[in-house]
């Protein structure tokens, strides 16, 4: 059976360029979570420790219409450019900050998909089962495999490609394998198309992006795919 996992990583928008700014986790995110519920999408919420802090109701809204909550780090920065030491408090302190909001939290995603293997035992100290911070389209998931207690699963594509015209995008994304682990940002879902960014960063994005995640859901559902939160994702499926 085909499996899909939708994931969101809630953060600052569009960061590093507009870091201090959370138009998508104060506007986008619940549009993009009614379309979900509409749909009957359950999904994972990555979130860094900041957004918990500073949009506390918005990571409350997550837990309460039954969304898996996962870490997203501390302040969104990249791990392989911190030291182990900056990496254990980014760690403690998020997950310390998600954990109160009545959520189990053990599933992980650094940001920009960017983790050392050094750092997996550090997740693994804090009860983490999953992580998901490697992708199939980057050349550090075919190195040799690192040994850890974590369940691996690695995101299928960039988030830019579901907001890639239909022609182009559909058939990419039907050739993916099952699982298909795909990811979006709040700030994907706000008009970000006037705003001095990379090309990739601003297309499509504000209401196109939210037909797009629509097309997309109906395009795996008419091929018999189910969606399911990366916690529950059957790595052999």
């Amino acid at each position: 059976m085909l499996q899909v996992s939708l994931g969101i990583d809630v953060e600052p928008d569009c960061p590093p360029y507009l870091a201090t700014q959370y138009r998508g986790v104060r506007d986008g995110l619940p549009r993009l979570l009614d379309l979900l519920d509409g749909a009957g999408v359950k999904t994972t919420c990555f979130c860094t420790g900041a957004v918990a802090e500073q949009y506390p109701t918005r990571v409350a809204d997550i837990v309460r219409r039954g969304h898996e909550l996962g870490c997203h780090g501390q302040t969104h920065r990249p791990f392989d450019a911190l030291s182990r030491n900056d990496a254990e408090r980014e760690i403690s302190q998020s997950t310390a900050t998600l954990r109160s909001f009545g959520a189990s939290v053990t599933s992980f995603r650094a940001p920009n998909l960017r983790f050392p293997d050094a750092y997996l035992d550090i997740l693994e100290a804090h009860d983490f089962r999953v992580d998901s911070s490697q992708a199939k389209y980057k050349a550090a998931y075919y190195a040799r495999p690192a040994v850890t207690s974590l369940r691996r699963i690695p995101a299928s594509m960039t988030s830019s490609v579901l907001r890639l015209p239909a022609w182009l995008r559909d058939p990419w994304l039907l050739a993916l394998k099952s699982p298909v682990v795909l990811f979006v940002h709040p700030w994907e879902f706000v008009d970000l198309t006037r705003e001095r960014l990379r090309l990739d960063c601003r297309f499509k994005t504000g209401e196109p992006a939210l037909r797009a995640i629509g097309e997309v859901i109906t395009l795996f559902r008419e091929r018999g795919a189910t969606f399911t939160p990366i916690s529950q994702v059957d790595a052999a499926a």
